[in-house]
């Protein structure tokens, strides 16, 4: 496992530096232009000295390594000698800078990440613990009023986009009921129970959208995994064997039903993040989907260039997860 982890890694790097170079490919080759929104009145020939000072006039290939040597180089090295206090020689080293605001866009980014991840991971986190069981008990109960519901429920919340149920529980339990603020206060700090509570409450909606997204999609996999299970020979030789129904579905059946699932859970982690830049413009979390948004409209291309790579990493890193874990899983999977 290790042998196979270790090379899986080595692969990942010519693949994230291809990835790197489609991706500022696609956003160089498109018609946007930072100097756009300046007023009409600004000459061409400033608009070029801009363009200029943004290294703009530089080849593609040379502005291309240049964000390769500033986003792997030096931003590992900023970040170790801000964690360490230590000192690697240079006073101020090249960094990726956003266009709109001019300040380091890894610092933009570590700004923006715990409003995300809070809102995020809390959201994943509470859509797996509604998705398993729900998925294993409408599995054992098929047909049941309880599966047909569970299937109702899951269509709906799947075929509903995120920004729709987002809208619709502002007007429901915001607007109608106040029981929810409908703006995500981002300033707000928790000092005392009371503060705790406050942002409890204002956290509840947009946690809920994209737990419900998140549990429609695992709760249907987790579903078809456990039907496909329950009728194998094994089950059939835990049963006759004598263990109990507890032991031979929750220990036997969902323990093998839950490598598909794996999958769908380890790489849905990035198509959450996506899906996060709606929610967040419906709640108004100043997380990294505002950021993104408003350096899309922007035409602030290196931030979008860098969220985009974090996105695209995302995914490579948690697919590997998912392959340690069919190891883990299954005994019978063996990489090495």
């Amino acid at each position: 496992m290790l042998t196979y982890t270790i090379r899986r890694l080595l692969i990942a790097i010519p693949t994230l530096l291809f990835i790197s170079l489609i991706i500022f490919l696609i956003l160089d080759l498109a018609p946007s232009d930072p100097t756009a929104s300046l007023p009409l009145t600004i000459p061409p020939e400033v608009r070029a000295e801009i363009r200029a000072s943004l290294g703009l006039d530089e080849p593609v290939h040379i502005r291309f390594g240049l964000w390769l040597y500033q986003f792997f180089v030096n931003e590992p090295i900023n970040l170790i000698e801000q964690w360490t206090g230590a000192s690697f020689g240079e006073e101020s080293r090249p960094r990726v800078v956003s266009w709109q605001t001019r300040s380091p866009v890894v610092d933009l980014i570590a700004q923006r990440m715990p409003q995300t991840l809070w809102v995020v991971g809390t959201s994943y986190v509470v859509g797996i613990l509604i998705a398993v069981p729900i998925g294993v008990i409408s599995a054992y109960r098929q047909y049941s009023w309880f599966d047909q519901l569970g299937t109702f429920i899951s269509m709906l919340g799947f075929s509903v986009p995120t920004f729709f149920t987002g809208v619709l529980f502002i007007v429901i339990f915001s607007v109608q009921l106040g029981w929810f603020p409908s703006v995500y206060d981002t300033t707000h700090v928790v000092t005392d129970f009371a503060s705790f509570w406050v942002q409890i409450k204002q956290i509840i909606m947009p946690v809920m959208v994209l737990g419900l997204f998140n549990a429609s999609q695992i709760s249907r996999f987790m579903r078809a995994s456990m039907l496909d299970n329950l009728n194998q020979d094994y089950v059939r030789t835990a049963r006759a064997k004598g263990l109990s129904e507890q032991v031979v579905v929750l220990v036997h059946v969902l323990r093998n039903s839950m490598i598909p699932v794996v999958t769908v859970i380890a790489l849905g982690v990035p198509q959450v993040f996506g899906g996060a830049i709606i929610t967040e413009q419906v709640f108004k979390v100043n997380g990294l989907g505002h950021l993104l948004i408003g350096a899309i409209q922007g035409g602030d291309i290196p931030t979008v260039q860098t969220l985009t790579f974090i996105f695209a990493f995302l995914i490579v890193l948690f697919n590997l997860i998912a392959d340690v874990l069919y190891g883990i899983l299954d005994p019978r999977i063996r990489y090495d």
